[in-house]
């Protein structure tokens, strides 16, 4: 009898044993979750207050009609199929202003053009505008059935092309090029191969939106540095020229990055192209240095099919003709036009 009360008082300990180490892992998920919840919630709050504390910074736009226009294109969506117009309403809730002959774009060259134009209010690049600058280094994503903002689990950039972060960037990119105007400047990465990457947004999306004569003249501001692989006749920038809408000028200089980060910390430079100032009379294929060594009879080649022969937004016509005529106003011969 014994033996046998003893087998069961042993039987009942173990089934307590087990019911408690039941209900300490459910406390325990129970537990995991609710903090997993709460983690997951302040992230999404901290995603909302960081937006709307960037925002506020611009004056004079509806922050809380903003966002619900950027949540819109995304909640209740599958993380790969956020396409860049969904972001149509955003962008027309929160329009650029003027930037005419401001507007910097930039390729390969982040941390530069944003050290400069943080240190000099010369241009702005699409994140210096409000909805850059709010949703920069930022990542989110919704899930179908949803309509909340996720801020872990998303895909990233190479993943699926229709991500809510990359179509953001496209569709914001578009716009910021589709309001280029005046003189447009671009930073590419004069120390890889080809600073002028096809699969670049500014090359993809943000170039091809350049129009003539909306946009009259493009300065390339090619960042080197002493062992620089790259220069302005580098055969990318040569597509980039072809690619160009008819009318628009074309400039390049090779700008030393140290040079860059002098220009930006003086107070005393212009805000122009002339920050570049030595670096001006570099332009593609020394087109000035050309004009200068030209003596005796010189002849320039016009288009007579063309309504205006002469554009002033050519190489020639934005005063690289100067230096020519002058060089040989003080030679024996004249100017021909043929």
């Amino acid at each position: 009898m014994e033996s046998g009360d003893g087998r069961r008082q042993e039987k009942r300990r173990k089934r307590r044993c087990l019911i408690l180490a039941v209900i300490a892992v459910i406390l325990l998920l129970v537990i995991l979750a609710i903090v997993l919840g709460v983690t997951l919630s302040k992230r999404r709050d901290d995603f909302n207050s960081k937006f709307m504390e960037r925002c506020q910074k611009f004056k004079g736009y509806n922050c809380q009609k903003i966002w619900d226009a950027f949540q819109q294109a995304y909640v209740n969506r599958d993380r790969c199929d956020v396409p860049t117009e969904a972001y149509d309403p955003l962008i027309a809730t929160a329009p650029f202003e003027s930037l005419c002959n401001r507007m910097m774009f930039w390729s390969k060259t982040k941390n530069v053009v944003h050290d400069f134009t943080g240190a000099k209010d010369c241009f702005k690049t699409v994140e210096d505008t409000l909805l850059g600058s709010v949703l920069n280094e930022l990542e989110w994503c919704g899930k179908s059935g949803s309509n909340e903002t996720f801020t872990t689990g998303c895909p990233k950039w190479e993943e699926c092309e229709k991500n809510a972060v990359r179509s953001f960037w496209n569709r914001v990119s578009a716009a910021f090029g589709d309001f280029a105007c005046g003189n447009v400047t671009v930073m590419l990465n004069g120390s890889i191969d080809t600073p002028f990457s096809p699969t670049s947004i500014f090359a993809s999306v943000e170039v091809k939106k350049f129009k003539y004569p909306k946009v009259k003249n493009l300065n390339v501001v090619l960042v080197i540095q002493k062992n620089s692989v790259t220069n302005c006749t580098n055969e990318s920038l040569k597509n980039l020229t072809m690619g160009l809408d008819k009318g628009i000028g074309y400039r390049c200089f090779e700008v030393p990055e140290s040079h860059l980060m002098e220009c930006g910390s003086d107070p005393e430079k212009p805000c122009d192209v002339n920050i570049y100032e030595e670096d001006l009379r570099k332009p593609v294929w020394d087109t000035i240095h050309f004009a200068e060594y030209t003596c005796r009879h010189a002849s320039i080649m016009l288009n007579g099919e063309r309504s205006k022969p002469f554009d002033p937004t050519s190489l020639v016509g934005m005063g690289h003709v100067e230096p020519l005529q002058m060089s040989l106003y003080s030679l024996p011969g004249d100017l021909a036009i043929s």
